[in-house]
């Protein structure tokens, strides 16, 4: 838009069959109505240099005002006992720990330890989700699985269904699992790389709570369903992908939250059509349906956010129509006529593709991987970090550094997540051995 925006200003100053000397800059801005003006420096204003520190990678943010360290295994042991705290038995709070600190491993804060009291602890209490729950097949094939969750631990609900779709690709060469009723499964790309290293390409959506409006709209109708592929390499992490379908999605802005940021502008919108920039009343706006996120590409069709939108819907779809699961509002989370939460029956997709059912798996990760270093090996941008990454590589960074550091750091709006966990929920005994935090000291 900027782009044409231009040439129309400059078809309206009639120069004749050549621009003006633009190393005259000067004189020909003077020449320049203050509405072409703007549009002239918006087109060629030069991008802010930034400076990229040493290891810096993307994601890698700088920790925030009060923020303390804290070990991998310490987070571990703490999730393991409030999960078990919850009602969660011993062997599932294990596999749900693993899925939660693998956000945070990877740098993926947004689907980390910040989501264990609001997403998994709040709606156990609340009676919309339950600590445990059996895994029911509904119907199987050799190579398919419908699968209802009945509401149990999207956490450990993923994990069981992804690996059935890597056993049934084992002996079929696809194997592809649906689930229903779940809940809140934590990251996609967790499931795609079970897949990649079992010798699989996998690949795993899920809807979510309404939160994209559709090009055109204003209301929340979409879950941010994420599309997320994992296909094996030779180097030392697997291609993964895993992207909400919305410019942003509602974790990151929960982030914001804990971080006391505005949410960046271009990523939210009201029922006024306003972008929104004030993260705690985005949040409540989203649940109450005042505020929406916009799909992939933006809002309207400028940008291409039909691209978002319709991706957005085709998730949606595979989510609900094979488990004819509600959608939109009715996964809410909250009752919008009593304001009481209410359960959201989520749906999942899980496929796995046997390598070996088509080639030797060492060729193929070879082959993937000469694409990929030829693409880190191309043109770099001269003013950004003189270095290009894939997907996976700025994950597997994130869990290097963090290995160096020893752990991760706890803002401070999580220690108080964590401390009204342990005070309400943990045994005497328990809480002994968590008290005090390092940040209580």
């Amino acid at each position: 838009m900027k782009f044409l925006r231009f040439v129309l200003v400059l078809a309206s100053l009639n120069f004749g069959s050549s621009l003006p000397d633009i190393g005259n800059r000067n004189s020909f801005l003077a020449s320049l109505s203050d509405s072409q003006k703007e549009a002239y420096r918006s087109l060629h204003q030069e991008r802010a240099k930034r400076t990229f520190s040493s290891g810096w990678y993307p994601g890698n943010d700088p920790a925030v005002k009060g923020s303390v360290l804290v070990t991998f295994e310490y987070m571990q042991d703490f999730i393991l006992e409030a999960l078990k705290a919850m009602g969660v038995p011993d062997d599932e709070a294990v596999i749900a720990a693993d899925v939660l600190l693998e956000a945070d491993k990877r740098g993926i804060s947004s689907h980390g330890i910040g989501r264990l009291k609001p997403i998994y602890c709040d709606r156990i209490d609340a009676g919309i989700m339950k600590a445990t729950a059996p895994t029911t097949i509904v119907h199987e094939t050799m190579a398919t699985a419908l699968v209802d969750g009945n509401l149990g631990l999207g956490l450990t609900i993923g994990p069981r269904c992804m690996q059935i779709a890597i056993d049934k690709a084992k002996k079929c060469g696809v194997g592809v699992v649906v689930a229903r009723s779940s809940t809140h499964y934590g990251i996609a790309g967790y499931y795609a790389t079970m897949a990649s290293e079992q010798g699989c390409i996998g690949f795993s959506t899920t809807n979510a709570r309404p939160s994209i409006a559709p090009t055109f709209g204003t209301e929340g109708m979409l879950g941010t369903n994420p599309l997320c592929f994992g296909i094996p390499t030779d180097e030392a992490f697997p291609f993964v992908i895993d992207c909400a379908t919305s410019v942003n999605q509602r974790g990151k802005i929960e982030r914001y939250q804990r971080e006391s940021k505005p949410t960046p502008a271009g990523q939210v919108v009201d029922r006024q059509g306003r972008e929104r920039t004030d993260t705690e009343g985005i949040l409540r706006d989203l649940v109450s349906g005042q505020a929406a996120l916009c799909p992939l590409g933006g809002a309207g069709d400028d940008m291409g956010g039909y691209k978002g939108y319709g991706w957005a819907t085709a998730v949606e779809i595979l989510c609900t129509a094979f488990q004819g699961g509600p959608f939109g509002p009715a996964l809410n989370g909250v009752d919008r006529n009593t304001g009481k939460p209410s359960p959201m029956p989520l749906g999942h997709i899980f496929i796995a593709i046997d390598i070996e059912a088509f080639c030797d798996v060492d060729f193929f990760k070879k082959n993937a991987g000469n694409l990929l270093r030829a693409l880190r090996d191309s043109a770099k941008d001269p003013t950004g970090p003189g270095r290009i990454w894939t997907a996976g590589e700025p994950e597997h960074d994130a869990f290097r550094a963090k290995t160096k550091e020893g752990g991760f750091w706890i803002p401070p709006a999580l220690q108080r997540d964590m401390a009204a966990i342990r005070d309400g929920k943990f045994s005497d005994q328990i809480r002994k051995s968590f008290t005090p935090f390092a940040w209580e000291k």
